[in-house]
């Protein structure tokens, strides 16, 4: 009888996570390889040391869960969530302040804020009960031969800052990278694969603020929540904007994102940045008091954006990399775990596809053939993510309030709903709402905005329109002197 397939995994992230729970489900011996200390530890400290960007989990994220062939998973990870119908807007005119909601779909569908750390708990503790798999915590990823299929990780224990460090051999037929953008994974991979990598950051930087929950009301125990906990709240600038994210103790996790001169400046001095909000998110400190805001500019890091692309993600028969270890992106649409997390489900579908009898054994052949088919088909999905995490930076931070940007909005979800047989849909339906392939995304949505340029310009042009304005000219040019202070346009 064959011993069934050994699968390392390295990092017990959500991506990492369930990528194991796939790999178990199908009978692998699974150990998993975690440069920090248990993750469901609360003195754990992130690898980034801030909690980091809230998380936004939508259909491609949810449906990877759903596939994992644990029900029960996926009702927890719900439960945990708070839905999200839309954007708010938040902006100061002459009236005052304001509020303008912007729903991400015409059909009334939500992406859910979720906590990471709670995400994480209930991947980890799924893996926990399963018997063929390992914990292996405090181990650093140090070397890797993926021709002979051995990888070395050096062990440290956690309270001793001064041990001396021991250095493990371990063997495996796979191994699945998911250990971040800085991944271990991927700079051994180098080492065996012509591998084309590019790595850029946004002249911005980010830095983490809190809402904090309000005491609630006898009435209304949703009171704790001092905006609505049902949007995205954007608060918009040209070159900069503050964001805020609900979670489910009352609290907004906010970000601030603006370029690095603009931080400088402040960092030059701090007091000065409860006058910033004021001047740039009205009605921000009224929501975090100023010596807040000071505090937590001084004292929450101040951290780059990366985007990374590489292309292959394997390397023949025994390793390949997923979540942002293969593709890490900008958080500007909320794709980053939800594009890993659909990593680990294109990439067991294929390895299935590939299995000769059952799920727990390929040959290195198989899975020689399986891994090339997942670099060849998800390296233009990871790109085309990329750039469209990127390109929504501008929207988010400006498009939001442009009047171009709402008609074309609003004309997609017009044509979507009252002719749903076009098939037309937003670009931001298709990624966050469906399974389509992103590159797909891409070209259907590019296909659209010039039919629907092109549908404009016919209109402009048809004899209708243009008999119209010109009987209105005529009509403006023959009763301008009778009207008395008549101005046209």
């Amino acid at each position: 009888m064959a011993s069934r397939q050994k699968t390392l995994v390295i990092g017990a992230g959500p991506v990492g996570a369930l990528a194991a729970l796939y790999a178990a489900q199908r009978g692998h011996d699974v150990e998993i390889y975690e440069l920090r200390s248990d993750l469901r530890d609360p003195s754990t400290i992130p690898l980034n040391f801030t909690k980091s960007i809230n998380l936004a989990l939508s259909e491609r994220g949810i449906n990877s869960i759903r596939e994992s062939g644990r029900p029960e998973l996926l009702e927890k990870v719900m439960s945990d969530t708070i839905p999200m119908r839309g954007r708010m807007i938040h902006g100061e005119n002459a009236s005052g302040l304001y509020e303008q909601a912007q729903d991400y779909d015409a059909h009334g569908r939500t992406i859910f804020a979720a906590d990471r750390a709670g995400l994480n708990k209930h991947l980890l503790d799924g893996l926990e009960a399963m018997p063929n798999v390992k914990f292996f915590f405090n181990h650093k990823m140090v070397g890797a031969d993926f021709k002979k299929n051995k990888a070395w990780f050096q062990r440290q224990a956690k309270d001793q800052e001064n041990s001396q460090s021991q250095e493990i051999e371990v063997s495996f037929d796979l191994l699945i990278g998911a250990d971040g953008a800085h991944s271990a994974a991927r700079y051994h991979l180098m080492k065996f694969t012509r591998m084309d990598y590019q790595q850029v950051y946004i002249d911005a930087l980010w830095c983490e603020f809190t809402i904090d929950a309000q005491p609630p009301s006898k009435e209304d125990p949703a009171s704790i929540f001092r905006i609505s906990p049902h949007h995205l709240h954007i608060w918009p600038g040209k070159e900069h904007m503050f964001i805020a994210i609900p979670s489910s103790d009352g609290s907004f996790t906010c970000t601030l994102f603006m370029p690095s001169r603009m931080y400088a400046s402040l960092e030059s001095d701090p007091s000065l940045v409860p006058e910033f909000f004021d001047q740039n998110f009205p009605g921000v400190t009224r929501l975090i008091s100023p010596s807040e805001l000071v505090s937590s500019f001084k004292n929450n890091p101040h951290l780059p954006l990366i985007s990374i692309k590489c292309q292959p993600h394997h390397f023949s028969s025994s390793a390949v990399i997923i979540g942002d270890a293969a593709h890490a992106m900008y958080p500007f649409y909320g794709q980053g775990m939800n594009a890993g997390l659909e990593d680990v489900r294109v990439l067991f579908e294929i390895l299935d596809k590939y299995s000769s009898d059952n799920r727990s054994n390929l040959s290195a052949s198989q899975r020689s053939l399986a891994l090339a088919e997942y670099s060849s088909l998800r390296t233009p999905d990871a790109h085309a993510i990329n750039e469209l995490a990127a390109q929504n930076y501008v929207e988010m931070r400006a498009s939001v309030i442009s009047p171009v940007y709402k008609f074309r909005k609003w004309m997609e979800e017009l044509l979507s709903v009252y002719v749903p047989s076009l098939g037309w849909k937003t670009k931001y339906a298709r990624v966050s709402f469906g399974n389509e392939r992103y590159s797909e995304v891409v070209s259907k949505s590019e296909r659209q905005g010039k039919l629907l340029l092109r549908g404009l310009l016919g209109l402009v042009a048809s004899p209708v329109v243009i008999g119209g304005l010109v009987a209105l000219f005529r009509w403006k040019r023959n009763f301008k002197g009778f009207v008395p202070g008549w101005r046209f346009g």
